[in-house]
């Protein structure tokens, strides 16, 4: 449990510096407080997004993974993120990313600050 908390409040950390980092990633709400609620709830969208889809993807694509060396994770990542933006859309969470390209950045960008975040915080494993 204490895990799955971590790793929630990272990805929310990783969403909200992608927001402020980019100008079309929007996340709308009438108070601060109204805009941390929607941007946890997004951030558990978005890790249960990588925890049911990104896995068959990733086992769907593994021949370009091999023949990228890789990098076609950058455009797996890209495509949660949109596909978290579209569930956002649906589920009606004012979170918003606009374009390929813009997720491509903000993929990006939520890695990095991820991997520095799991560097820093605890995890069950370490």
């Amino acid at each position: 449990m204490k895990n799955f908390v971590v790793k929630t409040i990272a990805n929310a950390a990783a969403l909200a510096v992608a927001i402020w980092l980019i100008q079309d990633i929007d996340l709308a709400g009438d108070s601060t407080g109204k805009k941390a609620l929607t941007l946890v709830l997004v951030a558990l969208l978005f890790g249960l997004v990588n925890f049911l889809v990104k896995p068959v993807v990733r086992l769907l694509t593994l021949p370009l993974f091999i023949l990228t060396l890789g990098l076609i994770t950058l455009v797996i990542n890209a495509l949660m993120l949109l596909l978290t933006s579209w569930l956002a859309g649906k589920l009606d969470l004012s979170f918003h990313v606009e374009g390929f390209w813009t997720a491509v950045l903000g993929a990006l960008i939520i890695s990095i600050v991820s991997w520095a975040l799991h560097v820093v915080l605890p995890d069950d494993k370490d």
